[in-house]
């Protein structure tokens, strides 16, 4: 079953009639472990009808590797393969012959960066094989790899194929309307609660059983002992990271809720500097993001330290919230499981805000808000907090946004409190406030009181309940 990456997929099938550089293509495409690189990679390769080869490297040294790929390459067994003793001999040789075909063909070399990590020579040997060779030829070759960092490497100044590529594509987790396609039964509370501990990553979604609840997924599935569910985040940190350790209480830390650099510093007894250089570390992976407010200009962001740290992965915040510190000690799993059922609710209300501001984005691409935002995230200060804020410093509007993923109904209330009290401490601390227009919203998982949705309609607020939330990003 393939699922969703429609926007890839066009992409992906446009490299194939561009007639600009030419008809050879040099494609990048790379993201996270189980993110469905090889998965696309290969389905795009099966439906275009062209002829292509697929080869991954392994972890081995570079002239098994080589031996490897040119098995793949002539279609025959390894032990048969020419074994080349370098990666320049072998462009030399294979080149010219990929150049000669006359029609179109596809040459995939996925995980990249094992290769490269074996015997660097390969990046040189690819980038002369391309100018002297590929560049004017038929060939649509595309690298793909999971060390992030790696990959990105390869496209700066100091690498040899600089300059050489005609596209690059950065795969990301699927949306949260894809899991509707995996959990065709679950309600959208279950969804949404399921995107909060796994996220859109394929794979994760694969390995749960549909027909179970997301709590019994997690006992029975998650918490399974030897379940890969459990060695994930450690194999996905080993591969691009040495001192696990550090790294780990890090990202504990900021999983219990410590986002500044003295509340993370405190809780892992790391000095300032030392801390600042393996978060700088975990943001180059994509695992943790430093946000800030949203209501802040450019030239404040610039020099703001109002920066809170985050951890990006869903399924990370998950694991180091509640996985990681139980991992070794004597809690059975259906103790595990009760301690994450009591506290699920306040963790998914978190992921809840995230989506509610996926929904305004959504909103705005279409239309749909009384003005156009130039950015969407959410604000804090010492005197307030709001969960969803969307802002144009140009036309001097704003959005303010309450989610609230309690049981009960939102409250008349609720609706007076961000109005009249979180508003105008906001306007204070907008450049010019009084000039500033307002517009509100609230997000509710189980709907609203009619005195709160009056409340919040006579205001010519938004009352956005879970239903609408999810037709809109669905």
């Amino acid at each position: 079953m393939f699922i969703d990456r429609h926007e890839e997929l066009a992409f992906l099938n446009r490299l194939l009639t561009r007639k600009q550089p030419g008809p050879a293509q040099m494609l990048l495409l790379y993201g996270r472990r189980r993110v469905g690189k090889t998965k696309l990679l290969k389905h795009w390769v099966e439906q275009s009808g062209l002829p292509f080869t697929y080869w991954s490297a392994d972890k081995e040294p570079a002239a098994l590797q080589r031996r490897s790929f040119m098995a793949t390459m002539m279609d025959m067994p390894e032990e048969q393969a020419t074994a080349f003793d370098s990666w320049p001999a072998l462009w030399r040789w294979l080149a010219p012959r990929l150049a000669e075909k006359p029609k179109k063909q596809i040459l995939i070399l996925d995980e990249l960066s094992y290769a490269s990590a074996a015997d660097p020579a390969l990046l040189s040997a690819l980038q002369h094989a391309w100018d002297h060779h590929l560049q004017e030829s038929h060939v649509v070759l595309v690298l793909c790899g999971s060390q992030v960092t790696t990959m990105e490497a390869i496209m700066q100044h100091q690498s040899p194929l600089f300059g050489r590529f005609t596209g690059q594509w950065h795969l990301q987790p699927l949306p949260f309307s894809s899991l509707r396609e995996f959990f065709p039964g679950w309600p959208v509370e279950e969804r949404v609660a399921l995107y909060a501990v796994v996220g859109g990553i394929p794979a994760y979604l694969r390995w749960l059983d549909s027909d179970l609840s997301l709590v019994d997924n997690i006992r029975q599935v998650i918490l399974e002992p030897g379940n890969i569910f459990l060695a994930e985040p450690e194999l996905l940190l080993h591969d691009e990271l040495r001192d696990l350790s550090t790294y780990q209480a890090i990202l504990r830390a900021i999983s219990k809720g410590h986002h500044t650099l003295k509340a993370i510093s405190d809780d892992c007894l790391i000095g300032s500097s030392g801390l600042t250089f393996h978060l700088n570390k975990l943001q180059e992976l994509r695992l943790v993001e430093r946000r800030l407010p949203v209501t802040l200009t450019t030239a404040q962001q610039r020099k703001s330290k109002q920066g809170r740290y985050h951890l990006s992965d869903p399924f990370f915040r998950f694991y180091f919230r509640f996985l990681f510190p139980h991992l070794s000690s004597l809690m059975s799993p259906e103790e595990t499981t009760a301690h994450i059922k009591s506290e699920l609710r306040a963790f998914v209300g978190l992921s809840f805000e995230k989506l509610a501001q996926q929904w305004v984005v959504a909103q705005a691409r279409a239309g749909n808000l009384p003005f156009a935002p130039e950015a969407v995230g959410s604000h804090w200060s010492r005197r307030v907090q709001v969960d969803v804020v969307a802002i144009s410093h140009q036309s001097k509007e704003i959005l303010l946004g309450e989610c609230k993923w309690g049981e009960g109904k939102v409250k008349r209330q609720v609706v007076r409190e961000l109005i009249e009290q979180k508003g105008p401490k906001v306007r204070q601390e907008l450049p010019g406030g009084e000039d500033w227009t307002f517009h509100y919203a609230v997000f509710a998982r189980a709907g609203f009181t009619e005195a709160a949705a009056a409340e919040l309609s006579a205001r010519e607020g938004l009352v956005v309940a879970l239903s609408a939330l999810d037709e809109v990003l669905s």
